[in-house]
């Protein structure tokens, strides 16, 4: 299967997560193509003074990778920033948030998979 980036729906979602402003995904696996193996494959375009709020995953676990700008990532209990070529991940019991830190959009892909048991 080819998906061209004309045919990618792109979801504008306000407030994510409880969070701040409008935060735009762009997908690129629907969750019913997953095979139940996961539900979010999308680049994440979060516009200046935007956030997706700190929120827990449960049954799941998620992964941020920044491609453009800079996000200030609460991850648990630590607040750090994040660049282009940084990583997060969100283990199934945890909590992350991200919001824009700069003047420009925060690009990042992220990731959502099922926690499979052993």
């Amino acid at each position: 299967m080819v998906r061209r980036k004309e045919n990618v729906r792109v979801r504008e979602v306000t407030h994510a997560q409880n969070g701040k402003g409008q935060v735009f995904f762009h997908d690129w696996l629907l969750p019913e193509e997953a095979a139940h193996h996961g539900r979010v494959f999308s680049k994440v375009v979060i516009p200046a003074g935007s956030s997706i709020g700190y929120h827990q995953h449960i049954g799941e676990f998620e992964a941020y990778y920044v491609l453009e700008g800079k996000g200030l990532l609460r991850d648990g209990e630590d607040v750090t920033e994040l660049n282009p070529g940084d990583m997060n991940l969100c283990p199934d019991g945890s909590f992350h948030g991200i919001e824009n830190a700069g003047d420009t959009d925060l690009v990042l892909i992220a990731l959502i998979m099922n926690q499979l048991d052993g």
